[in-house]
């Protein structure tokens, strides 16, 4: 039994700057930093990690409990609004492989993002991808992207006794983390990452239309449903 365990941005789809021209406002709104994200590379990052490094490289600090939580108040409805208005690309072979996987009698579909829960939920709708994924990981489980995956592969062994577990993402910080839990790491070259910079991942994929191949000849096809 196969648990995969997919990142969202850069991986499944680009949204389009949406998140980071959310974070820019709002800290612009909230605490006077102009072009506040500037600088900052967001992939592979949890929401809460890429917030206190924007507070640390803007006021030499990290956030308080309360600001955190004024920002992701905030946040959301900004997200939301600027992923209604530019949409989100779904990257190519994603909707095609999800199909594939979604077949297979012993795979089952999760998600391992540092986007907080909503957020997450909020890009996957805009793709219309939210319905294959049941559970997943996410930035408010932890600010520490292993530990998220972590959490992932609980929610996803209660749902099915996987026996081994594949992370898809499209950084270096998705393989650390995989490694981290022991996972097998499918990097695809769709992000901020070159696929030389993946080279550390079991297998490095030029886009998500060479997955389905990949898995037929690691795992076999046992196509059920």
């Amino acid at each position: 039994m196969i648990l995969y365990l997919f990142d969202i941005d850069g991986t499944l789809l680009h949204a389009k700057a949406s998140g980071r021209t959310a974070f820019d406002a709002i800290l612009a709104e909230h605490h006077a930093m102009a072009n506040a994200s500037a600088g900052v590379s967001y992939g592979g990052k949890t929401d809460g990690a890429i917030l206190d490094e924007i507070f640390r490289a803007r006021l030499g600090r990290s956030p308080t409990p309360a600001e955190v939580e004024t920002f992701l108040a905030a946040y959301i409805p900004r997200l939301e609004a600027l992923l209604a208005e530019h949409g989100v690309e779904v990257l190519e072979g994603v909707v095609e492989t999800l199909e594939f996987l979604r077949r297979q009698q012993d795979v089952v579909l999760g998600v391992a993002t540092g986007n907080i829960r909503l957020g997450a939920q909020a890009k996957l709708a805009s793709a219309q991808l939210e319905p294959w994924f049941a559970f997943g990981g996410y930035g408010c489980d932890s600010t520490v992207r292993a530990e998220l995956v972590a959490r992932a592969i609980e929610r996803g062994r209660e749902l099915l006794p996987a026996t081994e577990v594949v992370v898809v993402g499209d950084t270096i910080h998705d393989i650390a983390a995989a490694r981290a839990c022991g996972a097998t790491v499918v990097a695809v070259a769709t992000g901020s990452d070159s696929a030389e910079a993946l080279r550390d991942a079991d297998v490095v994929l030029l886009s998500m239309t060479e997955l389905p191949a990949w898995h037929e000849q690691r795992y076999g096809s046992a196509q059920a449903r």
